[in-house]
C-alpha cells in the first residue's frame, strides 16, 4: 500500500498531524437529513431520549436513543427483568450507512411487533460527525469502537457507555449494526498504519455479510440462526484461501470471533449473554442499499425471535 498523505512513514502522529487529517475532512451528507428526521414518526409507546451531544457541535450533533415510555427502572443487574433488555447500537463507524440506516428502517418498520416482548434501546447513530464526513474515526483521530473503556477520550463511546449505565438494565441481546467497504483498503487502514507507525499484512475485504461473535461467549447456535435468516437477503461471506475470515478463523459458515472487552469494543459494552457485530458488505456488485439495510433488520428481528 502506498505511503499516506500525512506524518512522517515510521514515526507515530502527534498533534500536529491529528489537526492536519481533521481539516482535511469535509461535510458529505446530513445528519440532521438522513437521520434525525427520520426519528419524527417513531413508533407508540416509545420516545425519543436525548443523551448527549458531541463537543464538537453540540446543537449539530445531539445524540439520541429511542427507548419505551415505560421502561423500567433500577433492576438489579442479577436479576431477569420480567421482559428481557435489548440493545441495538448502529453507527458506531459512522461512515458505515446500513448501520444506521438499517437501525432506522427497524425502528420505523418492525420495533412495535417487539414492544410486548422486550424492553428494547435502540441508538440509530452513535457517530453523527463520522456520518456526515463519511469517517471511521471521529474528530481526534480516535476509532470509537477501539474506545468503549473508562474514562475514555471518544465522546462518542464515552456518552454511549455513560447513558447505558444510567438505565441499569440487565441486558440480554446486544447487536451492534457495522459494515465493511471498499474504502476501508482505499483509506481508513493507511490511515491507521500511518497513525501508530504500523506495517498492516491483511488486507483481504469479504465479498458479502459476515457475524463477528464474543471469544469469551459466541453462541454458535445463535449466530448460525441469524447467518441462515440473512441469507434469504444477501450473500454470505466466503472463507479466503487460509479458510479465515479478516485473518480471523471461523467459528461456522460467515461467523468469526473477537473478545470485544479486550478489544473494547461497542459489542463488548454489556454483559449480554447474546451478542452479535454486523457486518455488511456494500460494495458487492450482488449488493444493493436496499438489501444492505434488510440484512441488519433481518439480524435484528431473527436476533429477536430467537429469545422468545
Amino acid at each position: 500500500m502506498q505511503n499516506y498523505p500525512i506524518g512522517t512513514p515510521g514515526k507515530p502522529w502527534g498533534a500536529e498531524e491529528k489537526e492536519e487529517w481533521k481539516q482535511r475532512q469535509t461535510i458529505k451528507r446530513s445528519y440532521n437529513d438522513e437521520v434525525l428526521k427520520q426519528l419524527d414518526g417513531i413508533p407508540e409507546g416509545f420516545e425519543l431520549k436525548q443523551y448527549g451531544a458531541l463537543p464538537y457541535d453540540e446543537s449539530r450533533y445531539p445524540l439520541y436513543a429511542i427507548v419505551p415510555k415505560n421502561i423500567p427502572k433500577n433492576i438489579p443487574k442479577n436479576i431477569d427483568a420480567a421482559k428481557p433488555a435489548v440493545l441495538v447500537t448502529g453507527g458506531v463507524h459512522g461512515y458505515e450507512t446500513s448501520g444506521v440506516q438499517g437501525a432506522l428502517q427497524f425502528i420505523n418498520t418492525k420495533l412495535s411487533e417487539y414492544a410486548d416482548d422486550f424492553t428494547i434501546i435502540v441508538v440509530p447513530c452513535v457517530s453523527p460527525w463520522g456520518y456526515e464526513t463519511i469517517n471511521r474515526w471521529d474528530q481526534y483521530a480516535l476509532d470509537p469502537n477501539r474506545s468503549f473503556y473508562p474514562n475514555s477520550p471518544a465522546p462518542e463511546s464515552a456518552q454511549l457507555m455513560a447513558f447505558v449505565e444510567s438505565l441499569n438494565l440487565p441486558f440480554t441481546l446486544h447487536v451492534d449494526l457495522h459494515e465493511t467497504t471498499d474504502t476501508d483498503n482505499s483509506e481508513f487502514r493507511p490511515a491507521l498504519a500511518a497513525r501508530d507507525a504500523v506495517t498492516h499484512d491483511n488486507w483481504n475485504i469479504p465479498d458479502g455479510f459476515y457475524l463477528v461473535a464474543n471469544s469469551t461467549n459466541p453462541q454458535k447456535a445463535f449466530q448460525e440462526a441469524i447467518i441462515e435468516a440473512v441469507k434469504q437477503v444477501t450473500h454470505i461471506a466466503p472463507a479466503d484461501e487460509s479458510g479465515k475470515i479478516i485473518g480471523a478463523d471461523l467459528l461456522s459458515e460467515g461467523v468469526i470471533c473477537y473478545d470485544k472487552k479486550a478489544l473494547y469494543l461497542c459489542g463488548g459494552m454489556t454483559d449480554a449473554k447474546f451478542v452479535t457485530t454486523t457486518e455488511v458488505y456494500p460494495d458487492s456488485v450482488n449488493a444493493t442499499a436496499e438489501n444492505c439495510n434488510a440484512a441488519q433488520v433481518a439480524v435484528i428481528t431473527t436476533a429477536l425471535e430467537y429469545l422468545k
